[in-house]
């Protein structure tokens, strides 16, 4: 009788420990899906600016591609630990390929970087330089979605 109380808590002290590592995984991926939010916002803000659904404002596209620059500077380590892919993680987008191909997801990303600097440079200088810079923001995006993200459909 006296086994019951001591096998209760060290069930409670394993599956307590489980479900604190488990909980480590979602965080990594709850944090880079707000990492894609934030991109996506400002992404959505100087796109429509270059499109004219937004009125040009070089103080709100400067700011806008500041924070997505910011958003490019993360450790990569950090936002993308191994056992986060979508075949380990149901809310997670992040194609198994990644981890297989750390170097190429990291070049995919540095690219993009590139592109976010030319951006965090052209976007307060005017409509027609945020439009010049948008494409390689555009093709980044895509580009990484396409070789590493689980498709929508």
């Amino acid at each position: 009788m006296k086994l019951i109380p001591l096998a209760l808590a060290s069930a409670l002290v394993v599956g307590g420990t489980v479900a604190l590592a488990q909980s480590d995984v979602p965080a990594a991926v709850k944090a880079r899906q707000g990492q894609m939010q934030i991109q996506a916002l400002s992404i959505g803000i100087l796109a429509g600016m270059a499109r004219g659904n937004i009125e040009y404002d070089a103080e709100l596209a400067a700011g806008a591609a500041h924070n997505l620059k910011s958003s490019t500077e993360m450790n990569l380590a950090i936002m993308w630990p191994e056992g986060t892919s979508s075949d380990e993680v149901m809310s997670s987008r992040a194609l198994p390929v990644i981890w297989e191909d750390w170097a190429g997801f990291e070049a995919e990303w540095a690219s993009f970087t590139v592109a976010v600097d030319a951006m965090e440079a052209a976007a307060p200088q005017g409509l027609e330089a945020l439009q010049g810079a948008i494409g390689g923001v555009g093709r980044g995006c895509g580009s990484c979605h396409e070789n590493w993200q689980l498709s929508n459909n």
